[in-house]
């Protein structure tokens, strides 16, 4: 039986980013010098496939410091966490690990700087994720109000008087945030935003992709967890880029083939939390029902890498 021709515009950059990277080398490094159990509050990263990985290298993942034994070591996940927790761990005279992205501190550091600095900050971002649940639990109770949407932008009220600054979660859409804060710079003229955005350049370059080859597609997949931010956003990107047929999967178990009838160019991209493997086994998949061409659409070259923890590096 003739295979029908199918066309793969295949997204980069794509998948995992240095955050990620950093976060996963940190809990394999702590198995290898510290042995199994390694315990990881949070999942290390939202994608079941990584989680999977390292629980059979004999990561743990709770997601409590109640449920870690004292003489274990615990890592916090790459999203963050409330100063609670390490507080929390050095009471109890643990050993842990922070595996949180870089630039995700550098939003924690903006927090705390601009409570110092007495202004309230608006936080831009989705409610309950764990880095704004972290990002929040940086500074005291009530420095900062969330808003995730453009109503919520035209109706928060801060405390009046006070100075205000903004800053956003690190997996938005980049256009919805800007959206946001254009808002935000109109109502409130004198806000302080960051110096350098806080959106991460592997969100930036990750949608800028999608924006590359959506247009040019029928359908696009984005290969990553439900629970990811950034992955979402990939695909929100694609629909709002002129690709309406867009679809997240974790892997290629979960396409419906019925996705793709009549489809003549398929997009695929991947979440920064999602691994190459499973790029490579929807493009298998694919390989198994079409004749596939892949034509790879490159927009920026990554180069950015971050060290792991000083405790890992002696």
């Amino acid at each position: 039986m003739t295979k029908r021709p199918l066309t793969i515009l295949l997204a980069n950059p794509r998948g995992f980013c240095a955050g990620v990277n950093r976060a996963i080398h940190i809990v394999e490094e702590a198995l290898r010098r510290y042995g199994r159990p390694v315990y990881v509050r949070h999942e290390i990263v939202h994608n079941r496939y990584v989680v999977q990985s390292l629980e059979a290298q004999g990561a743990v993942f709770v997601e409590e410091l109640d449920d870690v034994p004292d003489d274990r070591p615990v890592v916090f996940s790459a999203h963050g966490v409330p100063k609670t927790v390490p507080a929390a761990a050095e009471k109890r005279g643990m050993f842990y690990l922070d595996a949180t992205c870089p630039l995700v501190t550098k939003v924690h550091h903006e927090a705390a700087r601009h409570v110092l600095d007495g202004r309230q900050i608006i936080m831009i971002g989705h409610s309950g994720h764990p880095e704004v649940v972290g990002t929040m639990g940086q500074v005291p109770d009530g420095s900062i109000l969330l808003v995730e949407t453009l109503e919520q932008a035209e109706t928060v009220q801060p405390t009046p008087g006070q100075s205000l600054a903004y800053i956003t979660q690190t997996t938005l859409s980049v256009d919805d945030t800007a959206g946001i804060v254009a808002v935000l710079r109109r109502r409130f003229p004198d806000v302080e935003g960051p110096h350098k955005e806080d959106i991460c350049y592997a969100t930036t370059n990750r949608q800028q992709s999608i924006k590359a080859i959506a247009p040019r597609c029928d359908a696009v997949m984005v290969i990553g967890a439900p629970n990811s931010s950034n992955s979402r956003r990939l695909v929100e990107v694609a629909a709002s880029s002129g690709c309406h047929r867009s679809y997240l999967v974790q892997r290629a178990s979960e396409i419906d083939w019925s996705w793709l009838d009549g489809i003549n160019r398929l997009g695929v991209s991947a979440g920064a939390s999602a691994p190459e493997v499973l790029v490579d086994e929807v493009l298998e998949a694919c390989r198994q029902r079409f004749e596939v061409t892949i034509e790879e659409i490159s927009v920026t070259r990554e180069t950015v890498t971050f060290k792991l923890p000083a405790e890992l590096c002696t």
